[in-house]
């Protein structure tokens, strides 16, 4: 079965020969391999690029251990290039070598070469992209399947591919499993022996019952303002366990770095700043999210907004949770009211507001999930997502009702992008 990955596809093409290391990043298993090595290496062998001037190199497979020494690697490049022709060289699991920002800044020295590198863990955070290339890195983030890509090789009909989306998420190789019990193991295991045995050796850890715990917490509460405090607390009431607000903050930034997690701040729409705490957090692939509860907390309501998040992070903006400020009056007595928007969207100068609504059954809710959005004073889009919107485009009031399914399938329908 082959996935189609134009997005990613066409960022690395459009990035060629532009003279930076090109760093391809994502958690483990979310297909950067298959987009470098097998995507990306046909469209430079259909437009003519001869194989002996692709230099493949995956440093995770046993058969190259001898390559994680640097010196070596570097030679085995270097002997690979005989003529003074273009050379696209794709090296797989670039952080097992010591000292790789050194090998692969060299690379670039050489001329008529090309560089793209994966790595999954926090040494390709885009904050630390710059720092570790010297100002020579271009970072082109990688994410699960969304639910498009899904879709796409799922072959079956919307709603039948959504619940199955909802469950199992978008790891591609749980999508080429027959069983949802297959799907279940694979998914739980992953999470064990890959991503949380991945930081437990990375960081020290003394053990995985924190980490572990931290996590189930994080799962069952997707979509609800948090902080180090409040989940220390949590620790305390419910799992009898003494953590402490900074061991947690440190055990989020491990979770992150893991790209397990991602976490939107608050911003205060009217004030035009940000409110570092409390703040949500996201999983990127809702199957790993509803592993770690056995898939028994299924509430769409909360899976749909950390879908709609995925999407729009995937889609390259920024993503943060909005906060409206207003006064009103209640029995003739001022109130100040906070009114939360669910994802204030950001590239360049574009900006959108969304609420996130899985039904919106009566006039009533309606009015709720409007509120924010008309009390805010500037120009932008405003947009409510619905499973199945009775009306679809602008109602009276100049916001956008746009359906989950227009969202998912047809961005340019639904922001122009």
């Amino acid at each position: 079965m082959e996935i189609k990955r134009d997005h990613y596809l066409n960022k690395l093409i459009g990035h060629k020969k532009n003279g930076l290391v090109k760093i391809v990043t994502g958690i483990r298993r979310c297909g950067k391999s298959y987009l470098l090595f097998k995507l990306f290496r046909d469209h430079l062998i259909s437009s003519g690029v001869k194989e002996d001037h692709i230099i493949s190199v995956a440093l995770d497979d046993y058969g190259n251990k001898p390559l994680l020494d640097p010196d070596e690697l570097y030679r085995h490049v270097k002997n690979s290039i005989t003529d003074g022709g273009d050379y696209y060289i794709l090296l797989d699991e670039i952080q097992l070598v010591k000292d790789f920002e050194s090998v692969v800044n060299g690379f670039l020295h050489i001329p008529g070469a090309d560089v793209y590198v994966t790595g999954s863990n926090s040494k390709f955070l885009s904050s630390d992209v710059v720092t570790e290339f010297r100002g020579r890195g271009d970072e082109i983030r990688v994410y699960p399947l969304n639910f498009s890509e899904f879709y796409s090789a799922y072959g079956c009909d919307f709603d039948s591919a959504w619940l199955m989306f909802c469950n199992y998420g978008g790891m591609p190789l749980c999508l080429s499993m027959q069983t949802q019990e297959d799907k279940g193991k694979y998914l739980t295991n992953l999470f064990e022996t890959t991503y949380l045995a991945d930081i437990i050796n990375r960081n020290n850890l003394r053990g995985n019952a924190e980490i572990n715990e931290l996590t189930d917490i994080l799962a069952s509460s997707i979509g609800s303002l948090t902080n180090p405090l409040k989940l220390s607390a949590a620790f305390g009431s419910t799992k009898r366990v003494k953590l402490s607000a900074g061991t947690i903050s440190v055990y989020l930034g491990y979770l992150q770095d893991a790209f397990l997690i991602e976490k939107a701040l608050r911003f205060d729409i009217k004030g035009k700043k940000y409110i570092n705490t409390p703040a949500k957090y996201y999983f990127v692939d809702m199957g790993l999210r509803n592993a770690r509860l056995s898939f028994r907390q299924q509430e769409y309501t909360h899976i749909m907004e950390n879908v709609i998040y995925n999407e729009l992070r995937a889609r390259g903006y920024s993503v943060d949770v909005g906060v409206v400020e207003t006064v009103g009056k209640e029995n003739g007595v001022s109130l100040r009211k906070s009114l939360e928007v669910d994802f204030v969207v950001n590239s360049g100068d574009r900006r959108y507001y969304i609420q996130s609504a899985y039904n919106i059954p009566s006039e009533e809710k309606l009015k709720r999930e409007q509120a924010s959005l008309l009390s805010i004073n500037d120009a932008f889009r405003k947009l409510i997502i619905v499973d199945r919107p009775i009306l679809s485009g602008y109602n009276e009031q100049g916001i956008i009702m746009l359906s989950l399914k227009d969202f998912l399938l047809d961005p340019e329908k639904a922001l122009n992008l």
